[in-house]
C-alpha cells in the first residue's frame, strides 16, 4: 500500500492534530505492514494494533515534529506496536489449551505436572547469576526490548541476544532431562 508521503504538519490545524484525517489516510496503510510482517495475527489482533498506533500518535501529538514525514513516524510506531504485540502473545495459552486446563484441574496427576515443571523453571532461574536472571525477566515477563535490555544492563543487543538463546536452552534441556519434552507433559 502506497501512501502520499506527508509531512505531520499537513494533519495538524491550529496547532492540534486532526485524528480523522490521520486514519482516513493511514489506516490501510497501518494494516499492510501489520499483515506483511506478522502473518500469524488474528485480524482482531490487527485491529487492536491500528488502534494502538492511533492512540499512540494521539498521546504524543504535543511531541510530534510537524517537519517530519507522517508515514515514517506511523510506520516506526506500527513495528514497535507489533514487537510487542507479538512478544506479548508468544507465551500465551490459546483459548482451547486453557480451557482444557482448567477442566483438567479436577485431575490431581495433571496439576501435580503442571506444579512440578513451574517449579523446575522457578529453580532454574534462581540458579542463573542475577544479572541473567534480570534480562530473562525484563525480557519475558516485562516485555522490555532487547534495545531496552541492553541499556538498562551496559551491554550490545547482540550479547543480550546471546544470553537469552543459552537461556532458552538452558530450560528446555532441563525440562526435557526431567522428562518434560516438546509435548507439554
Amino acid at each position: 500500500m502506497k501512501v502520499e508521503d506527508k509531512k505531520i504538519s499537513a494533519y495538524m490545524c491550529d496547532n492540534e492534530l486532526v485524528i480523522e484525517a490521520l486514519v482516513q489516510d493511514y489506516k490501510n496503510y497501518i494494516y499492510t505492514i501489520v499483515r506483511n510482517n506478522r502473518n500469524t495475527l488474528t485480524e482482531e489482533d490487527i485491529e487492536e494494533v491500528i488502534l494502538d498506533v492511533f492512540t499512540s500518535v494521539w498521546k504524543n501529538r504535543d511531541k510530534l515534529d510537524v517537519n517530519k514525514s507522517m508515514s515514517a513516524y506511523i510506520g516506526g510506531i506500527t513495528k514497535n506496536l507489533m514487537k510487542y504485540k507479538f512478544r506479548q502473545t508468544k507465551f500465551m495459552l490459546n483459548i482451547d489449551e486453557c480451557s482444557e486446563q482448567i477442566i483438567d484441574l479436577s485431575d490431581v496427576e495433571l496439576v501435580s505436572i503442571h506444579n512440578e515443571r513451574e517449579k523446575i523453571i522457578y529453580t532454574e532461574l534462581d540458579n542463573l547469576k542475577s544479572e541473567d536472571k534480570d534480562i530473562f525477566i525484563e525480557y519475558y515477563y516485562s516485555g522490555k526490548s532487547v534495545k531496552e535490555i541492553g541499556i538498562m544492563f551496559n551491554m550490545s543487543k547482540s550479547k543480550v541476544k546471546s544470553k537469552l538463546f543459552r537461556m532458552r536452552k538452558r530450560l528446555f534441556k532441563v525440562l526435557t532431562e526431567r522428562g518434560y519434552g516438546s509435548d507439554g507433559k
